[in-house]
C-alpha cells in the first residue's frame, strides 16, 4: 500500500503528482527524476539520480538535457519522442528499456517519458534494473 507521498515508477497521473511535489519531496523518490522545460533545460533533478549517475546538482540543473547532460538520450527513442509529442500536442507516457552509456559502463534501465500539452515540465524517469 502506498501513502499519498509515496511515488511508484508505474503510478498513473505521475506527471501531475511530480509537478505538484515540492523540490525537497523529489529527494524521497527511489528512482531517478529529471525534469526539463520546453527548451530542454533541466529544472528538476533528484538526489537519487544525482548519486546513481554520479552527476552533481550543479552540473545538471540549468543545463541542456539532451546535448550537455545526457547526449546518450539524444536520439529517436527518447528526445525525438518529446519533440513528436510537442508537435502533435499529444500526451507522452511511454516506458522503454534502455541502456545508459555516458560517463559510465553501460547500465540497463527502464525510462519513463512523460509530457503533456501545456505542462511546464517534461520528465525522464530512470529506474535502474537490478541484476
Amino acid at each position: 500500500m502506498t501513502t499519498p507521498d509515496t511515488f511508484l515508477f508505474t503510478d498513473e497521473n505521475l506527471q501531475t503528482r511530480l509537478d505538484h511535489c515540492a523540490e525537497g519531496g523529489l529527494d524521497g523518490i527511489d528512482f531517478g527524476v529529471i525534469g526539463f522545460d520546453a527548451h530542454g533545460i533541466v529544472t528538476r533533478y533528484n538526489t537519487f539520480e544525482s548519486k546513481a549517475a554520479g552527476l552533481s546538482m550543479e552540473r545538471v540543473l540549468g543545463k541542456l538535457l539532451f546535448t550537455v547532460v545526457a547526449p546518450c538520450m539524444n536520439n529517436f527513442m527518447v528526445a525525438q519522442r518529446f519533440d513528436d509529442a510537442t508537435q502533435a500536442s499529444a500526451v507522452l507516457d511511454a516506458t522503454i528499456d534502455y541502456v545508459l552509456t555516458l560517463r559510465m559502463r553501460p547500465v540497463k534501465v527502464k525510462l519513463r517519458l512523460l509530457a503533456a500539452p501545456g505542462a511546464a515540465t517534461r520528465y525522464v524517469l530512470v529506474q535502474r534494473l537490478t541484476r
